[in-house]
């Protein structure tokens, strides 16, 4: 039977990826760590980060026992912030839900912080050998190619008739081989631009190849004008040694620690003085560049103040030298400036 499961299968034991990190194994822990770790990131740039966390969070134990500024520290510049905070969370609820055990069943694993049924799928099929459907972002677009559905796979409809093929080519053996497969096939063949259409082990009954529509499907998400922020971000300096904030839990860059930031129209040592007490010897605006989310586009300018000697160190606040501060958990755009004072 040449189904389209049999198909992938075969072409994933060919031409797959079997040489990542997190492969070669069936521990559940260090392939849920990559599967968070590959949420809207490249495999490519997740390789050095999951190498480094497992050096130094080599199991659920250790993980649970650190101190979330350590693990949004090794997690700093992969972005999406609350993966981290969420897998953190998540080790300390499997060892008090679940003592310590992983569980096999993706409903079970559904069930952690940050972890929703196409990432319990492929944690539950790649560990445990347990049927179930994913439907991450590549995945989408090898079915909705090869099943020639319209629309963009983000409206609920759409979704719901990706899930429904997904759950359809499901095979009963060889679920992990199927699992990879559809990830790889969606990675290195079915790609969003220039699809390599000739080496796809299912192009025989593609829709989208058949009917010439690759570059149609899956439908692109509706454009949408990105909103424009400003804000200044104060380095603040004493005696050598840089101010850092910690950001609340929730929100943009939750939990890390960052520059102070004021609105664009702001003197920096008028807000120096009335927030801080610190009082602004001399400032100095350096190149405002920017940086985008998913949601939004924010310009930073950046201020550099030197401070008279300070006197308190206020809740929430950490002095040290910039190139210590490059060890903290900081957000990309932030390390950015951190780098640059250090080099200066």
């Amino acid at each position: 039977m040449n189904s389209f499961a049999s198909r992938i299968v075969r072409w994933q034991q060919r031409h797959g990826r079997h040489a990542l990190p997190w492969q070669g194994t069936h521990d559940p822990y260090r392939i849920w760590l990559s599967e968070i770790m590959l949420q809207q990131t490249q495999v490519t740039t997740v390789i050095p980060y999951f190498e480094r966390f497992v050096a130094r969070f080599p199991d659920l134990p250790s993980l649970a026992a650190a101190h979330e500024d350590e693990v949004l520290a090794l997690w700093s510049g992969l972005g999406y912030y609350s993966r981290a905070r969420n897998l953190h969370a998540a080790a300390r609820f499997i060892l008090d839900r679940h003592d310590g055990l992983f569980p096999a069943n993706p409903d079970a694993i559904a069930q952690f912080p940050g972890v929703g049924r196409s990432t319990a799928a492929a944690i539950a099929a790649l560990a445990f050998g347990q049927r179930a459907a994913i439907l991450d972002g590549n995945v989408k677009r090898v079915l909705a190619r090869h099943g020639g559905i319209d629309g963009w796979p983000g409206d609920k409809k759409v979704e719901t008739a990706l899930w429904q093929l997904a759950e359809s080519h499901l095979p009963h053996t060889a679920i992990e081989a199927y699992t990879q497969g559809m990830m790889d096939l969606g990675a290195l063949v079915c790609t969003r631009s220039q699809p390599a259409c000739s080496a796809c082990p299912v192009n025989t009954d593609c829709i989208a190849f058949t009917q010439h529509r690759t570059a149609d499907l899956p439908t692109p998400r509706p454009r949408k004008t990105l909103p424009e922020r400003q804000v200044q971000m104060l380095l603040l300096l004493d005696r050598g040694e840089l101010m850092l904030e910690k950001r609340p839990a929730r929100g943009v860059w939750g939990g890390l620690w960052s520059l102070p930031e004021l609105a664009p129209e702001t003197d920096p040592a008028s807000h120096c003085l009335d927030r801080f007490g610190f009082t602004a010897q001399t400032q100095r605006a350096w190149p405002q560049f920017s940086h985008s989310f998913t949601h939004f586009r924010l310009h930073i300018l950046p201020v550099q103040v030197e401070l008279a000697p300070r006197r308190a160190t206020l809740p929430g606040q950490i002095w040290l030298p910039p190139s210590d501060a490059l060890d903290a958990a900081l957000p990309a755009p932030v390390r950015k400036l951190v780098a640059q004072l250090e080099n200066a």
